[in-house]
């Protein structure tokens, strides 16, 4: 099964507005791992191939199953990760995903999966961990933006849990639509500079000198439209 380590050691390329399908049960921490790491998870003991869950898939698939999972995942066209061998990419039925704009996350140091038993449908840890895993894998994935097509992990997730802090939300009345509408403390930054962007190239005409973030800020949550922010 899949080790905390494994999931912390990428999660911060894991979407945190999208809700995740941990589609392959196993014996049911993959999906608490990943709630731990502060993911909405959705973690049943389904059959994948029936169901259609969630906004994007982050799992650990069974690697028998590969031949038959991929073509699925091309049938949902659902963003992804999945950690698999790294053997998987010369399989014939990866081809289908060529011109995919697939993308891979090399890990640190191959990763020593959690040894089970499976006692009549009953999966539990093996009592006996030798941690000698025999093969490297990768983390697959498709339509999660990556900065780069391959990108190569520094960390091995060991550590420190990488939980990213939630965003500060702040809420603005739009005197247009004369509704609430939640920004995050991000976006509300980008629209600030973006204004100074606007107000830096008229300045000259309009007689601005500086504009401290702060005041603009506070100019937008007074509810000030963007044409009296700039002139």
């Amino acid at each position: 099964m899949t080790p905390l380590s494994a999931w912390n050691a990428i999660n911060q390329f894991i979407p945190k507005d999208k809700l995740i399908w941990e589609a392959f049960y196993g014996d049911g921490t993959s999906g608490k791992h990943l709630e731990k790491l502060g993911n909405k998870v959705i973690h049943k003991n389904v059959d994948f191939f029936d169901n259609d869950l969630g906004d994007i898939i982050v799992s650990n698939p069974p690697f028998s199953l590969a031949k038959e999972i991929m073509p699925r995942m091309l049938e949902l066209d659902k963003p992804f990760i999945l950690l698999m061998p790294s053997s998987k990419i010369n399989c014939m039925y990866m081809r289908s995903w060529k011109d995919k704009g697939l993308q891979i996350i090399i890990p640190r140091k191959r990763i020593q999966f959690v040894k089970c038993v499976n006692d009549n449908g009953v999966i539990t840890p093996h009592p006996k961990q030798d941690n000698k895993c025999n093969f490297d894998c990768f983390y697959y994935c498709y339509k999660i933006n990556l900065p780069h097509d391959i990108v190569w992990l520094d960390d091995d997730g060991k550590g420190k849990l990488n939980i990213p802090k939630k965003k500060k939300k702040i809420v603005l009345i739009e005197k247009t639509k004369e509704e609430k509408i939640e920004y995050t403390e991000d976006y509300l930054n980008a629209m600030c500079l973006d204004v100074l962007r606007q107000i830096g190239k008229e300045k000259k005409l309009n007689g601005f000198s500086y504009v401290r973030k702060d005041q603009l800020i506070k100019m937008i949550l007074e509810n000030k439209s963007w044409s009296e922010i700039i002139n």
